[in-house]
Order: C-alpha cells, then structure tokens, then sequence
C-alpha cells in the first residue's frame, strides 16, 4: 500500500479512517466504554496507521512547497539579466600589481641589463 502520491495517501486515511470508525461501533455495540475501547489492540493499531499516512501526507507536502519555491527562485533567477564574467578583470590587474617577489625580480633583471 506504500506510496510517495499525495491522492493515494489520502485514500489511504480516509480508508483507514472508515475502519477505525467501523471498529469503534462494533465495541461501542458490545458495550464497551470508550476508555476502553481505546485500549482495543486493533484500535490502537487503526490509529497507528492513521498517525503513520498522516506523517507520509505532511512529508508530501513539504516536498511540494519546497518544489514550488525551488520553481520559483528559478523564475526570478531566469528573469534577472545575466551579468558577464569578471575573470579576465581580475587577471589584468593582477598583472599590474605585482607581488614583491615578482618586483624584485624584475628589478634584478633591470640592474643585469644595465651592469
């Protein structure tokens, strides 16, 4: 009966949800009280299944909000201009600024040249 679709998940607790009430009636026709009939290993068992789907249905939903805003921070990401990139910047300025070392080797060249 395992399933990841919200509609079954629904069916599933509305399913479960008719036996626990047919259960409920049959006890309540013995004449049990209803502290009692809560007691019922099938009772118990009913509402177990009924805590477990409703927990698979929350989790499905979870899944389906944080897909509509993934959906929508593409949309917005889709719709901003795309800006260029920057690497080439980085590069030729880095060129102009040289490190010590880079300086001090040049200049050590520079002297060479000259002497």
């Amino acid at each position: 009966m395992a399933s990841k679709s919200k509609t079954v998940r629904l069916e599933q607790k509305a399913y479960w949800e008719g036996k626990l009430e047919q259960r409920l009636n049959e006890l309540a026709q013995k004449g049990l009280d209803p502290q009692k009939a809560s007691r019922d290993p099938q009772v118990r068992r009913l509402r177990a299944k009924l805590r477990e789907t409703e927990a698979r249905i929350q989790v499905i939903e979870a899944l389906e909000r944080k897909n509509q805003e993934m959906a929508r921070k593409k949309e917005e990401k889709a719709k901003k201009p795309k800006e260029p990139k920057t690497k080439k910047k980085k590069a030729e300025e880095e060129k102009k600024e040289l490190s010590k070392r880079q300086q001090k080797k040049q200049k050590k060249k520079q002297q060479k040249a000259k002497g």
